[in-house]
C-alpha cells in the first residue's frame, strides 16, 4: 500500500508505470474520483490497468476522508482538494503537464486545478462533472444536505439493501459517517468558486462525458459553453453511474483523447 503525507494528510495512492511506452516520456494520466461512496478503486478496477497497458503512466489516489486516506475533521473546500493534488504531484516528481480524468466531484477538482495551474494540465476528461460555479455550488449544497438527511434513515438503507444489495448499503452507511463526521457539507459548496475569467483560463482541451439521464440531462452542453475548448460526448441509456456501468466505452474515449493530445504535442 503506497502512502504519502500530503498537506498533513496521510494519502493513499496507486501509481502504475507505463508498459511498452516506446521512446520519450509517456503521458501521465491522473484519476480523481468523486465524493461519498467513491474511492480510487472505481478507477483502479476500470481504467488504470488498460491506460498503463496502452503506454501511459496511471496515477489514482484516495481523496481526503475517502478510501484509505486519513479523515481530518475539516478542510474540504474545493481549494483544499486542489492543493492536495498539487502536492501529491510534486511529491511524486510529476511536474510536467498531466492529463486529468475526473469523475463527478473529481471532475470539479480537475477544473479548479486547471484554472489555478494551467501550465500543469495537458487535458481534462470530465465524467458527469461540472466546474465549481455558483450554479454548481447551489446544487451541491442541496444535494449534500439531502444526502445527510436521507442516508441516515433506516427505511432508506433498507430500500438500498433491497434494490442494490448489502454491499451498497454498507457503502451508504460509510458515506453517512464520512459526511456526519466532517465539514464536507458546508465546505464543499464554498469553493472557491470559478469566475468567468477563471473558466476562460482553462484553455486545455476538455472532453465532457455524460449519461443522457445523468445530472446534466437538462442541458448536456452547459459545460461546453463555459469553456474555451470542450467537446461533449453523451452516452445513451446511462445515468450518473456511467463510469462504472459503461467503463469500456469510457475507457476507449479516454485512450483516444489522451493519445490524440500526445500526438499533437509531439508533432
Amino acid at each position: 500500500m503506497a502512502m504519502l503525507e500530503v498537506n498533513g494528510v496521510r494519502t493513499h495512492y496507486q501509481l502504475l508505470p507505463a508498459r511498452d511506452a516506446g521512446q520519450g516520456e509517456p503521458p501521465v494520466v491522473v484519476f480523481v474520483h468523486g465524493l461519498g461512496y467513491d474511492s480510487l478503486a472505481s478507477f483502479y478496477l476500470t481504467l488504470c490497468p488498460p491506460v498503463a497497458a496502452a503506454g501511459m503512466t496511471a496515477l489514482a489516489y484516495d481523496l481526503r476522508a475517502h478510501g484509505r486516506t486519513d479523515r481530518p475533521a475539516s478542510g474540504y473546500r474545493v481549494g483544499d482538494f486542489v492543493d492536495d493534488l498539487r502536492e501529491l504531484l510534486d511529491r511524486l516528481d510529476l511536474r510536467r503537464p498531466v492529463h486529468l480524468v475526473g469523475n463527478s466531484f473529481g471532475g470539479t477538482v480537475a477544473f479548479s486545478f486547471a484554472a489555478r495551474h494551467p501550465e500543469r494540465v495537458a487535458g481534462i476528461v470530465s465524467i458527469e462533472a461540472e466546474p465549481a460555479t455558483e450554479a454548481w455550488a447551489e446544487k451541491m449544497g442541496r444535494t449534500l444536505g439531502n444526502v445527510l438527511d436521507e442516508i441516515a434513515k433506516e427505511e432508506y438503507l433498507a430500500w438500498v439493501t433491497r434494490t442494490f444489495g448489502a454491499h451498497h448499503a454498507r457503502l451508504a452507511r460509510a458515506a453517512h459517517a464520512l459526511i456526519a463526521a466532517t465539514s464536507i457539507v458546508t465546505d464543499v459548496p464554498s469553493g472557491p468558486l470559478l469566475s468567468t475569467a477563471d473558466l476562460d483560463s482553462i484553455t486545455c482541451p476538455v472532453l465532457s462525458i455524460l449519461g443522457d439521464q445523468g445530472f446534466q440531462s437538462d442541458d448536456p452542453l452547459a459545460v461546453e459553453r463555459l469553456l474555451p475548448d470542450c467537446r461533449t460526448e453523451v452516452i445513451e441509456g446511462q445515468n450518473h453511474s456511467v463510469l462504472v456501468e459503461r467503463h469500456r466505452t469510457v475507457r476507449a474515449m479516454v485512450l483516444e483523447f489522451v493519445a490524440s493530445l500526445s500526438q499533437r504535442a509531439a508533432a
